[in-house]
């Protein structure tokens, strides 16, 4: 997260954000703090809590998404035809077609083939 400050920025100085649980602020506080001690390192430090909602799942999100859709996406992302992925993780054109649109289950095994050809997590197409 960036975060516009009205602080100069001076010469030599080092700024670092990092984005964790709320509820782990006090302890991740306490050890940088130790850290920086240790190292005779002068801080200060700067806990901002988000206001955003907590993540959700994408199918608590998108209840009405199908493994087809999420693979029609993935493979445009990675600017693929169907005959391309098709090829890729050697099927027939067809079987992609298929699964795209929901007339042909993707069990494990063929999630695990084309999250790898889709530079992706099998998990989302079961």
């Amino acid at each position: 997260m960036l975060e516009h400050t009205q602080k100069p920025i001076i010469k030599g100085d080092a700024e670092i954000n990092v984005r964790f649980s709320a509820a782990r602020a006090d302890a991740v506080k306490e050890t940088i703090t130790k850290i920086l001690d240790l190292a005779g390192i002068k801080y200060r430090i700067k806990i901002k809590a988000s206001d955003l909602e907590e993540a959700k799942p994408w199918r608590e999100v998108y209840p009405d998404t199908h493994p087809g859709e999420i693979l029609r996406g993935a493979r445009y992302r990675e600017e693929l035809t169907q005959a391309g992925l098709a090829e890729k993780i050697g099927v027939k054109r067809q079987h992609i077609s298929e699964m795209e649109n929901n007339k042909r289950p993707i069990g494990k095994a063929m999630a695990k083939r084309l999250a790898k050809a889709l530079n992706t997590g099998y998990r989302v197409f079961l």
